[in-house]
């Protein structure tokens, strides 16, 4: 992703569903993951699989140093469940549709919150 030069603020990048569209699992991750290393917060129009944010957490793991890089705070929101079809659709193996997925450096969220409505974070850059 392109940098923006910025020396006291927090980069949010935006990550449309198109441009994940097509990559892979660990593209994705990777992306995602690129952008929170030099302390962005990375925001999905359509968050990951639960396959796939499960293998986020994975490779997150793996990546913490004490020296450097403490993980990732994560929230997402599924698409409201009255549209979804319900229980029915999930047993039958439809995909969940589109989330809103907010990802960012552990040492920088200092609050990550959501309720039904709202996702709330507190960033430094510190």
């Amino acid at each position: 992703m392109p940098e923006i030069e910025h020396d006291d603020g927090v980069q949010i990048d935006f990550i449309s569903g198109e441009r994940m569209e097509g990559k892979t699992s660990m593209e994705k991750i990777r992306l995602i993951l690129d952008g929170v290393h030099d302390g962005n917060i990375v925001v999905l129009e359509r968050g990951l699989s639960p396959d796939e944010e499960s293998k986020l957490i994975e490779v997150t793991m793996s990546e913490i140093n004490p020296d450097g890089f403490s993980g990732i705070e994560i929230e997402s929101f599924p698409r409201s469940e009255a549209n979804d079809g319900g229980f029915l659709n999930r047993l039958m193996g439809n995909k969940e549709s589109s989330k809103l997925t907010v990802i960012g450096p552990a040492n920088q969220i200092k609050s990550l919150h959501k309720d039904d409505t709202l996702i709330s974070a507190l960033i430094s850059r510190d």
